[in-house]
């Protein structure tokens, strides 16, 4: 399980340093995709084989089954860390997350996700009051 926040800056170069914590969850090569709210989620080779096992069910005569997986798989990547412990983020997914300088990268469970700072401080401000009811509409039956 993937949890906590760790701030870094990604450089000139799109180098960004994972977590220690992170890294051997994570092992030697990993995915990198496009996530949702334009941040980047990475993924072990166990967990991206599972969303694959998933998504291989979808119907393909489905319009939207088919957008999102050309979307999803045209913008992965398979990664490694250098001896820095750091991942070189391809340009196409640093310009959709709008990674520029500061960064965090977040424990999400089964993924770690990397987000432009000021595009997760805005993230944290647009959802902070709705948390009550978010956890209050997912959580129905109460046992939470």
């Amino acid at each position: 399980m993937f949890m906590g926040e760790y701030h870094h800056n990604i450089d000139e170069k799109g180098r960004i340093v994972i977590p220690t914590k992170f890294r051997e969850s994570l092992g030697d090569k990993f995915v990198i995709a496009k996530g949702l709210e334009k941040c980047l989620y990475v993924y072990s080779y166990d967990e991206w084989n599972k969303i694959v096992e998933k998504l291989n069910t979808l119907p393909f005569t489905k319009k939207d089954a088919r957008t999102f997986i050309r979307t999803f798989f045209s913008g992965a990547a398979e990664c490694e860390l250098d001896k820095q412990g750091r991942i070189n983020i391809a340009t196409p997914l640093t310009n959709y997350a709008s990674l520029t300088k500061e960064c965090l990268i977040i424990g999400a469970n089964d993924r770690v996700e990397i987000w432009d700072k000021a595009a997760w401080d805005n993230f944290l401000s647009d959802n902070s009051e709705k948390l009550e009811d978010i956890a209050e509409n997912l959580f129905l039956d109460g046992n939470y």
